[in-house]
């Protein structure tokens, strides 16, 4: 076994987001640009290319440096999962830089394991019992909106005031559907549906 290696985990879990802030924390704790892993996408899975290599080339006594917690994944199950595969496993001490008290290197005995453990748990509990709250904020807002009369989408494309009388030169034939459509401002497409919509309207048989 060769000497002991230090690495960083960067995740950004949606497209908006950047690693910015997780790179310079690596920066910080001194961990080589080669050695910083970065994956870009969602951590629903673990089927992650970048993670996947960096689990491979840890070896016993290596260090690996993640920013917060829920870098390791996105549901309580999953974090402390691969909590134990890198620790327990694979051998390899975990800091998590937001949280000093998550340092495998501090603490080793039966107390200190106890204690990150418990922390662990607790902090993975929490993050994800978060996003389910999020999550149904979300839904009653949408909900509660929804009520309000709030449409979501893509906003509905108006039917010009003169639509009728447009549609009626159209029906007696005085222009033609070409230029129906030009005065109309409407696709074709969109022009049938309001043309269904009117007659409806009028109490016509679509």
């Amino acid at each position: 076994m060769g000497r002991k290696k230090v690495y960083g985990y960067v995740r950004v879990s949606s497209a908006d987001q950047n690693e910015e802030r997780q790179m310079a924390a690596m920066q910080e704790k001194g961990v080589a640009e080669t050695n910083i892993y970065v994956d870009k996408q969602s951590g629903k899975d673990f089927n992650r290319p970048k993670y996947v290599e960096l689990s491979q080339k840890l070896e016993k006594g290596d260090l690996l440096y993640i920013l917060s917690i829920d870098r390791l994944g996105r549901s309580y199950r999953e974090v402390q999962e691969q909590w134990r595969i890198l620790t327990k496993e694979i051998g390899i001490d975990i800091c998590v830089i937001d949280m000093p008290l998550l340092d495998t290197r501090h603490g080793k005995d039966l107390m200190g394991t106890f204690i990150a453990d418990l922390v662990l748990q607790i902090l993975s509990f929490v993050a994800e019992s978060e996003r389910d709250n999020i999550k149904k904020r979300q839904e009653q807002g949408i909900a509660a909106a929804k009520e309000r009369g709030v449409r979501f989408g893509r906003p509905g494309v108006s039917t010009p005031e003169e639509f009728p009388r447009i549609v009626g030169e159209w029906e007696r034939k005085n222009i033609s559907f070409s230029v129906a459509l030009e005065k109309s401002g409407l696709s074709q497409a969109t022009f049938y549906r309001k043309l269904r919509e009117y007659r409806m309207a009028q109490g016509k048989i679509v």
